[in-house]
């Protein structure tokens, strides 16, 4: 039988109302920013009631951004960390607060959308819908969602059509070839009923992604989605959501080249040219759940379920090379009561996730196990939140999970809020997390050279943070700042070992204990036509692993690695945004100007012995100029430049970065 699991998030289509929490939110200063993704009731808080860190971005912010990609505009929130192998469709990793790619729980529109095979969402097939939004829960969220969520949550949803009725379509076109496109059709069906529906496309030739090579690596992505609302009874809600997307993308081998870099004296494995080395990737979601509302309101229950059906295929020049497969089947029931006691309020949460993960290589060489494996989880969740005077917030949450494979998890989290009446708001939350080896970590890569371990034990970690936040000006300045403190144990690292005189790759688990900590920084100001956000955030991820730190020996020969520390891999302790708006209500144009600064970084690189070493990425700042001007009530022209004044920056070792581009098009709004 089939596990079916839960999903709160599912909720969120539900959720009566959206808006904006800073950094990021263009609406006016008294609106009521909201945040579901911080309770699993699937109640709208408020984000000044809200102890762990969270930052929204509305689809007012994507827009005046000009976002198509949506890992871009994540760069603006403190603490991410997004690292991109060449151009659009390429592979795309985001970090939270120093923790791996791999403990960033994504949900789309309310699905867990990661691929099971990997353990891991790619944000290089996600393109930026017409009318969406997205929200950054940063922490340890183990005790909402299990596991995964050790560095935090990101939810990407497409409003509904009573959010945003209307119909919308973009068309653009540009540098590396690229043409671009959107459609979206929202509104009501009678009084009980509301519907979107969406669709996302871009081709491009893209550029050259290896140093001294002449093969551009292009892609072509598209993406449609379809979300109804349907109000059977005046307490019954029926949510249904479809998903599909698909990337086709260029890639490229790595060797040693005549055009290596040199490290250490070794000439390390480049990008090179691949003629004919291409993937598809392809994934439907989807979901239906039903909220029953009782004691006006008061009592709801909800019951969800949904899948995650993810496929990629990868070809070279002489055919098909490798594949893989990954399914997941979830389902839940989440019970929330409410008590309004006049000056308190509470609200007890209890939910049940089930879960059902399946996956398979697929191997035209024979080299791999091709059969399909499979990992259950069965979790519990107890949550509890207090309001005082819509000024005190308390929280407590704590999650047990049976998984069929591991030993089971407990973890939990505490927050607290408080507002005081001078706009200072006083935050901290507490809490643990965990994460579940991925399938290739269990039972190998395609190749037949990475060896499974089916002895791994889930990474965990425990980590707390303590913020502060000043409103001034009825709210058109907010400034603030959280330090945060983390710890992980039981890291999975990648080994090496013997068989039968072959050197072959597998995992393990790490005895050493690793520690972050950091400080995040934000303002936003609204002064007339304009807004600023700006982000700043510091890192201090200490890392140690083995690699080789001497030269090279003379005439050649083999040198032991070494235990070499420092920051951890694309891990920049500095990473800054600032956005500056320009939007005269009296006048048709707007103008936004976007610097993002990434500090310089660490990354691997390995000899021709695959022995690892270390080497420096150097620090870079890309500048984006976005315009718009109204040709009239319905019809806008847009543009915009990025990576204005062309830097020349890599942001995963030997992958060269695209120069200087321009796009511009045409938006028809009805």
């Amino acid at each position: 039988m089939k596990f079916a699991s839960i999903s709160l998030l599912a909720l969120a289509a539900a959720a009566p109302a959206f808006a904006q929490s800073t950094p990021g939110s263009l609406d006016a200063p008294d609106d009521r920013d909201v945040v579901v993704t911080a309770s699993r009731s699937g109640d709208a808080v408020p984000a000044n009631m809200i102890g762990s860190s969270v930052t929204v971005l509305d689809a007012k912010a994507l827009e005046s951004r000009q976002t198509r990609v949506l890992s871009d505009v994540l760069r603006d929130v403190p603490g991410v960390a997004v690292n991109r192998t060449g151009g659009v469709g390429g592979q795309t990793q985001v970090r939270i607060r120093g923790s791996e790619a791999n403990h960033v729980l994504v949900f789309i529109d309310g699905i867990k959308a990661s691929d099971p095979f990997y353990g891991e969402y790619d944000f290089g097939n996600l393109l930026a819908d017409e009318s969406a939004r997205v929200e950054v829960l940063r922490g340890q969220q183990s005790a909402l969602y299990g596991s995964d969520a050790i560095g935090g949550v990101i939810t990407y949803t497409t409003l509904s059509g009573r959010e945003a009725p209307g119909y919308t379509a973009r068309v653009e076109g540009g540098s590396f070839g690229t043409v671009a496109g959107a459609l979206r059709a929202a509104g009501t069906l009678g009084e009980t009923a509301d519907y979107a529906l969406s669709a996302t496309g871009l081709t491009t030739d893209g550029f050259a992604t290896a140093e001294g090579g002449e093969r551009e690596t292009g892609s072509d992505n598209a993406a449609a989605s379809a979300k109804l609302n349907w109000d059977a009874a005046p307490n019954l809600r029926v949510t249904a959501v479809a998903r599909y997307s698909y990337t086709k993308a260029d890639t490229n081998d790595q060797d040693i080249a005549a055009t290596s870099p040199v490290v250490l004296g070794y000439p390390v494995i480049a990008t090179v040219d691949t003629p004919g080395s291409y993937y598809k990737n392809s994934a439907f979601y989807g979901l239906l759940s039903a909220q029953l509302s009782l004691l006006d309101g008061r009592w709801t229950n909800a019951l969800s379920a949904q899948i995650t059906d993810a496929n990629r295929d990868g070809y070279n020049a002489f055919g098909y090379s490798y594949g893989d497969r990954g399914r997941r089947y979830r389902g839940n029931f989440v019970s929330a009561f409410r008590i309004d006691g006049g000056r308190a309020k509470h609200r007890l949460t209890l939910a049940v996730d089930g879960e059902r993960e399946e996956f398979r290589t697929v191997d035209p060489f024979g080299f791999a196990f091709t059969g399909e494996s499979h990992i259950d989880t069965v979790g519990f969740v107890g949550q509890y939140d207090l309001t005082v005077d819509d000024a005190l917030a308390l929280g407590a949450s704590v999650r047990h999970d049976v998984n069929s494979r591991f030993n089971d998890a407990t973890t939990w989290r505490a927050t607290a809020s408080y507002l005081l009446d001078s706009g200072t708001r006083l935050r901290g939350a507490y809490g643990t997390g965990v994460k579940a080896p991925t399938s290739t970590e269990l039972f190998g890569y395609s190749d037949g050279q990475y060896i499974g371990n089916p002895d791994l034990r889930p990474e965990k970690s425990r980590g707390w943070e303590a913020g502060v936040e000043q409103s001034l000006m009825d709210r058109r300045l907010v400034l603030g700042a959280t330090y945060f403190r983390n710890r992980f144990f039981d890291q999975i690292e990648t080994a090496y070992v013997s068989v039968g005189g072959q050197f072959l790759t597998t995992s393990r688990n790490n005895d050493a204990v690793t520690k972050q900590r950091g400080v995040e920084t934000y303002a936003n100001l609204r002064a007339g036509d304009f807004r600023v956000d700006a982000s700043y955030t510091y890192l201090k991820a200490p890392q140690t692993l083995l690699a080789l730190a001497g030269p090279a020996p003379a005439g050649g020969g083999f040198q032991s690695p070494v235990v070499v520390g420092g920051q951890a891999v694309r891990r920049p302790k500095h990473i800054a945004s600032l956005n500056l708006s320009y939007a005269p209500e009296a006048q048709p144009f707007s103008a936004t100007l976007t610097i993002r600064y990434n500090g310089r970084q660490r990354d691997y690189a390995f000899n021709s012995s695959f022995q690892r070493l270390i080497v420096g990425l150097d620090d870079y700042a890309l500048v984006n100029l976005a315009a718009t001007y109204d040709l009239t009530e319905r019809l806008e022209l847009f543009g915009r430049v990025e990576n204005l004044f062309d830097a020349d920056y890599q942001e995963v070792f030997t992958f060269r970065t695209p120069g200087r581009a321009a796009y511009g098009g045409i938006r028809a709004r009805f």
